[in-house]
C-alpha cells in the first residue's frame, strides 16, 4: 500500500476540495463579481496548473467529445447561476448520478451490486427533496439548463473513465482550456479584472479548488467505477455550507441552509455511509466468517 490513497480515496479527496468553492466564492472580496467572470479566472489559474503537470500527453478523438462536453457543462452551470439561486444550480446540477448510473450500467455494462441500488436509492431521494424544494423558487428555463448541466457532468465523469488510458493532467487541462477559451469573451466585455489580493483568492481558486481536484478525480477513476464515483461526489454540495458558514457565518449577507436542503443532505450522505462504509464492513465480516485459506487472489 505505501500509505498512498485507493481509488476511492482520490475520489473522496477531490470531493472536499471542491467543496471549499463557497469559501472563495462568497468572499467579501469579490463583491459584485459576476459568476461567469470568476469561472473564467478559476479556469485559467487551473489551466496554468495543470498544463505544467502534464507529462505524457497523448491523442485520441476520444478527447474532443469531452473538452466540449465539459465546457458544454461549465456554460449551462453558469446560465443556471445566472437565472436562480446558487443552491439551484448545485444541487440540479448533482443530479449528475442518476444520468452517470443509467449511461454505466445498461450501455457501458459496468458491474453493480446490490449495495449501489441501496445507495443510489438513499442518494436519489435526498437529491429529489432538495430538488423539488428548489425549483418552485426557480424559472423553467433555470430549471432545464441545470437539468442539463447535471447531465454534462455525468458526461464528463464517463468521459474521463473511459479515457484513463491517458495522463489524469492532461485530461483536465483540456477541460479547463476550453473552458477559458469559452468564457473569456464574456471576462473581456465584463470590466472586472483582479488587483491586489484578489490574484491570490484567484490562483488559490483555480488551482487548489479546481484544478487539483479534477486530477485526483481522473486518477481515481481508473479503478473505481464511474457511477459510484459520481455519488461520493455528492459529500461535496454537502460540505460548502460548511465551510461557508466557518469562513462568512457572520456576515451580514449569509444565509443559512433551508430545512429541506439539511434532510436531503441527511438522505445522501446516508446513502453513502450505506455503501462505503456498513456495507464494506459487512462484506469483510462475512469473508472472514469463510475462512478463505487462499487470498491470493483478492484485489
Amino acid at each position: 500500500m505505501g500509505g498512498r490513497p485507493s481509488g476511492y480515496g482520490w475520489v473522496l479527496l477531490a470531493a472536499v476540495m471542491w467543496s471549499t468553492s463557497g469559501f472563495f466564492a462568497k468572499a467579501p472580496v469579490f463583491a459584485g463579481w459576476p459568476g461567469a467572470v470568476l469561472a473564467f479566472w478559476r479556469a485559467l489559474f487551473a489551466s496554468v496548473l495543470l498544463v505544467l503537470c502534464v507529462r505524457r500527453p497523448s491523442w485520441s478523438w476520444g478527447v474532443v467529445p469531452m473538452v466540449f462536453i465539459f465546457a458544454l457543462m461549465s456554460a449551462t452551470y453558469l446560465m443556471t447561476m445566472e437565472r436562480a439561486e446558487a443552491s439551484v444550480a448545485i444541487w440540479l446540477q448533482n443530479t449528475a448520478p442518476a444520468w452517470v448510473f443509467l449511461v454505466g450500467v445498461w450501455w457501458l455494462r459496468e458491474p453493480v451490486q446490490r449495495h449501489d441500488w441501496v445507495m443510489l436509492a438513499l442518494c436519489g431521494l435526498g437529491v429529489g427533496l432538495i430538488v423539488q424544494y428548489q425549483i418552485r423558487q426557480a424559472a423553467i428555463e433555470a430549471v432545464a439548463l441545470g437539468l442539463a448541466s447535471g447531465a454534462l457532468y455525468g458526461g464528463v465523469i464517463l468521459s474521463l473513465r473511459r479515457l484513463r488510458q491517458h495522463e489524469p493532467a492532461f485530461l483536465v487541462a483540456l477541460n479547463h482550456v476550453g473552458t477559458s477559451v469559452l468564457l473569456f469573451p464574456v471576462a473581456w466585455s465584463s470590466g472586472y479584472w483582479p488587483q491586489g489580493v484578489q490574484w491570490v483568492y484567484l490562483a488559490a481558486f483555480g488551482m487548489l479548488q479546481l484544478g487539483l481536484p479534477y486530477m485526483f478525480l481522473a486518477r481515481g477513476l481508473r479503478s473505481v467505477p464511474s457511477h459510484q464515483a459520481s455519488l461520493l461526489t455528492l459529500i461535496e454540495p454537502l460540505l460548502v455550507p460548511v465551510w461557508v458558514y466557518l469562513a462568512w457565518g457572520r456576515h451580514p449577507s449569509y444565509q443559512p441552509p433551508s430545512g429541506w436542503t439539511i434532510a436531503g443532505g441527511l438522505f445522501i450522505i446516508s446513502g453513502l455511509l450505506y455503501r462505503h462504509v456498513v456495507s464494506a464492513r459487512w462484506a469483510v465480516g462475512h469473508t472472514d466468517n469463510r475462512q478463505v485459506p487462499d487470498e491470493t487472489s483478492a484485489a
